[in-house]
């Protein structure tokens, strides 16, 4: 993950709606990822690259709890999502899928001339298990501490969602 990544920068209050715009929603993820964001950054689906970051503002996924929400960002291949908070199901819904989301206080200071590099250290906390911590480095030069991730969500990432994982464990 230590790869520079492009950002596309994001408002607060992202809903379902504007990533998987419900006139869509009876066609395949595929399809629906082309029409992506055009409600607020028309270009993002057909410009996107794999492994480019999503970094915005508060409250991203907000809405109802469509999962193709999620599905149509790793469809188009984006590589995490950065916020200071995200909606409780679409939270639950991108991991479930393996989509990366990053709570980040800070996100704000990320602009869109930036690219950032995602650091990773795992360490067994007493308490908590294993945990996984995050840092946002910025061609900027900022380092941004995100929240960290208990080991089953990641697990789900490192899989590819939540079905792969049940799978394994047969």
């Amino acid at each position: 993950m230590n790869t520079p990544r492009k950002v596309w920068r994001l408002p607060k209050d992202v809903n379902t709606d504007n990533l998987a715009p419900g006139a869509y929603m009876k066609l395949p993820v595929a399809e629906i990822a082309r029409h992506t964001l055009e409600s607020v950054r028309p270009e993002f689906a057909s410009s996107v690259v794999k492994g480019d970051v999503i970094v915005a503002g508060a409250n991203f996924g907000i809405g109802s709890s469509r999962e193709q929400a999620a599905g149509v960002l790793l469809e188009l291949g984006v590589g995490a999502v950065i916020a200071p908070s995200f909606s409780g199901l679409f939270f639950r819904n991108a991991f479930n899928l393996g989509l990366l989301l990053l709570t980040c206080s800070k996100a704000e200071l990320i602009g869109e001339e930036h690219t950032v590099r995602i650091r990773q250290q795992t360490k067994t906390d007493a308490a908590q298990g294993k945990v996984h911590t995050f840092w946002i480095q910025t061609d900027a030069g900022e380092e941004l501490e995100c929240m960290p991730i208990p080991d089953f969500l990641m697990q789900m990432i490192d899989q590819g969602g939540l079905l792969n994982v049940l799978k394994l464990k047969r």
